[in-house]
């Protein structure tokens, strides 16, 4: 009987639980679910991912209760697709990333698995980060070696392209496995969420719809560009520590106060769409870097970011010079939400078998590592 594991995702959007039953060899689906945080939750995660007063005790309760929150999405999805827990035989929770300092070897995630175990019944594979920041590496992202075990084309050229609350891209050329690389190309809907939250009350900008009513302000844009993570080059990875909405309001002060800011360009809308071109930039620059090896081929793009239109339809234009087609992971029979879920799901799979999770070339580590630990039922 093929064994079934649960994947379970929270990404640095904070916007809820993705969660998914799979089987592999080949992949199957046989259920999904998402869950959405309620407010004061969601509050207390964002608070935890910069430093502030009283840290450890604030951590340990949100711990404690992203835990109880997991465990309760995981035996809602079991009773109500009706699946054999005799036949699941681990869930991967990938926690919440409340801190992300791969230049110090760390990386922190919360949503306590040993709680998870206990309300399930079901063994929990997690921590996946420390064992490749151990042997050197960045921790992340991870899911550039699910990519290629599901994605890669013996004859096309293929990006796989995630769009959470940060961007990152797997490069995958055609039938040429050692040369699979990937990584963070830089913020995707973590600025653009919390800018149209602030000034239109929407948790996000629907299709892009109000960045396409704006225009991009060059001068912001630069000043934006000048962060030092845009300049490093590969392996690298970020979170909320590097790009968040009290960054982003230092360099509007510091823009508004140079000799070159124009107040009517200075509108929410004209600084959304800028916003959305830094995405839409540092994916077209990470992407033609490749260009000797991959001149052109098959973007595909996954996570919440893929179902803003307007995204797509700049990212499309933005690679027009070399022929890149921009379309979503649903045409290769995998709907762009539960692609991240999958792939935890996938490496608890790995876990369970002995195998490695992680791409070196991808995040910098030392060689192949088995990821995660396990608790006991």
């Amino acid at each position: 009987m093929t064994a079934v594991y649960i994947g379970v995702m929270t990404g640095t959007s904070m916007d809820g639980l993705d969660l998914v039953a799979a089987s592999f060899d080949p992949l199957q689906l046989h259920a999904t679910l998402t869950l959405h945080f309620e407010e004061e939750l969601r509050d207390q995660l964002m608070a935890l991912t910069l430093p502030d007063d009283n840290e450890i005790d604030r951590m340990g309760i949100v711990h404690v209760a992203l835990g109880k929150m997991i465990a309760q999405g995981v035996n809602q999805l079991i009773e109500d697709n009706k699946l054999d827990r005799s036949r699941i035989r681990a869930i991967g929770s990938h926690g919440q990333t409340i801190r992300h300092r791969p230049e110090t070897g760390f990386s922190l995630q919360i949503g306590d698995a040993h709680i998870i175990t206990e309300l399930t019944g079901i063994p929990v594979v997690y921590d996946f980060r420390s064992r490749d920041l151990a042997a050197g590496g960045q921790g992340a992202p991870l899911v550039p070696a699910f990519h290629q075990e599901l994605f890669q084309h013996p004859s096309i050229h293929r990006v796989i392209l995630n769009l959470g609350g940060i961007a990152n891209v797997t490069m995958l050329p055609a039938d040429h496995s050692e040369l699979v690389y990937g990584f963070d190309t830089g913020p995707a809907n973590i600025l653009m969420d919390a800018w149209c939250e602030r000034h239109t009350g929407q948790p996000y900008d629907e299709n892009g719809d109000w960045a396409a009513y704006g225009q991009p302000v060059r001068s912001l844009l630069e000043r934006l560009q000048e962060h030092q993570f845009f300049s490093k080059e590969p392996p690298k990875s970020t979170g909320r520590e590097d790009f968040n909405l009290e960054w982003l309001d230092d360099q509007i002060s510091d823009w508004r106060n140079d000799l070159d800011y124009d107040e009517l360009e200075d509108t929410p809308e004209n600084i959304q769409a800028t916003l959305m071109k830094l995405t839409t930039r540092a994916i077209k620059k990470a992407i033609y870097r490749s260009k000797d090896i991959m001149p052109t081929g098959e973007v595909y793009v996954c996570g919440g970011g893929a179902y803003n239109s307007h995204l797509l339809e700049q990212l499309r234009w933005r690679l027009r010079k070399h022929e890149w087609s921009v379309q979503t992971t649903e045409v290769l029979g995998l709907a762009p939400t539960w692609v991240e879920a999958t792939a935890f799901a996938w490496l608890a799979m790995r876990f369970c078998e002995g195998l490695s999770g992680n791409l070196p070339a991808v995040t910098g580590a030392k060689g192949f590592r088995v990821l995660g630990t396990i608790t006991s039922v």
